[in-house]
């Protein structure tokens, strides 16, 4: 039963996966022609069907709209009974058909015509009605479903989407779409949090950053790294610059050489000239080198050389950047 239930299972990735390949071979002036009249297209793009290939239309509309091309859903059968309304001669309407002749579609498609918009069909018959009826045809035609019924949509569907998947990378590709632009369509995913947030917005201000003179005795910046929380404290010069840092690492490397506490000066243990980063730059920024230098604070310092703040990998982890 398993390694037939196996058989079966490699037998339709195959078939998806050849039906995806064919289509490679099969693109060409038109579907340059559709990357071309979506981006002269002073409107929206328009992605209709129903069925499964409602479902391929759904996502379809979903990836271009995160991707930089405005477009909507609208269901076949909705738009017969009045959300038709929300097309415009503006728009592009992109219809879905593996037969190219469904009921609903071919109801509407008079109507879309009439308005003037153009239309783009993706169908899996290339001398269907929907197909003769459009401006641009892309064809999406598969020599046979994975089911063993050849009946099921499976490759037709998964031909689809991957076409669907090349039009909506091509058209980000045509637009310059970069990922600070992708990261403003998904502001709440992981994406959107490393692009869109910057140091200032993670890190602890410089009034709540432990800070003591380089001049100060040992057990002083002890205290200070205590109550800061943030296991360091900043060390300032005499000047009020930035002389140096002492972390828990650097008391912990203290200890190994047998420093006498009582008698050693804090000159004597800090990190000098350390690793910084400016409050404008990206909180990825900040983790990636962090983790590259394998440290658990970073301080944050102005254009004019001055304490701004800092941060830690806990910080970082709770604003959801790492």
């Amino acid at each position: 039963m398993l390694e037939s239930a196996t058989r079966v299972g490699r037998r339709v990735l195959e078939i998806e996966a050849a039906a995806v390949a064919a289509l490679a071979g099969r693109l060409g002036t038109e579907f340059e022609q559709a990357v071309a009249l979506i981006l002269q297209s002073p409107g929206r793009v328009i992605v209709t069907g129903i069925g499964k290939s409602g479902h391929i239309a759904r996502k379809l509309a979903a990836t271009l709209a995160s991707t930089g091309t405005p477009a909507y859903f609208v269901h076949a059968a909705e738009a017969a009974h009045g959300d038709l309304g929300m097309i415009t001669e503006d728009d592009v309407v992109i219809a879905l058909s593996n037969s190219g002749a469904s009921d609903e579609l071919m109801m509407i498609v008079p109507q879309v015509k009439r308005r003037g918009t153009r239309l783009i069909a993706m169908t899996g018959k290339p001398n269907s009605p929907l197909a003769r009826e459009a401006d641009v045809h892309l064809d999406a035609a598969v020599s046979e479903e994975a089911c063993s019924l050849n009946l099921a949509p499976t490759a037709s569907t998964t031909a689809a989407l991957a076409l669907c998947d090349a039009l909506a990378v091509a058209l980000l590709d045509a637009r310059g779409f970069g990922e600070e632009d992708f990261a403003r369509s998904h502001p709440g995913g992981s994406l959107g949090r490393r692009l869109l947030t910057h140091v200032r917005d993670v890190m602890r201000a410089a009034n709540r950053v432990p800070v003591v003179a380089e001049a100060a005795p040992l057990n002083e910046a002890l205290l200070a790294m205590t109550r800061g929380g943030m296991g360091m404290t900043a060390i300032a010069s005499s000047d009020s610059k930035i002389a140096g840092i002492f972390t828990d690492g650097d008391l912990r490397r203290a200890l190994e050489r047998g420093i006498d506490f009582r008698t050693s000066v804090l000159a004597d243990v800090i990190t000098r000239n350390p690793h910084s980063i400016g409050p404008d730059a990206l909180a990825a920024e900040a983790a990636e080198m962090m983790e590259r230098l394998r440290i658990s604070q970073l301080l944050v310092i102005d254009d004019n050389g001055a304490l701004a703040g800092a941060l830690t990998t806990h910080d970082l982890m709770q604003a959801k950047v790492i």
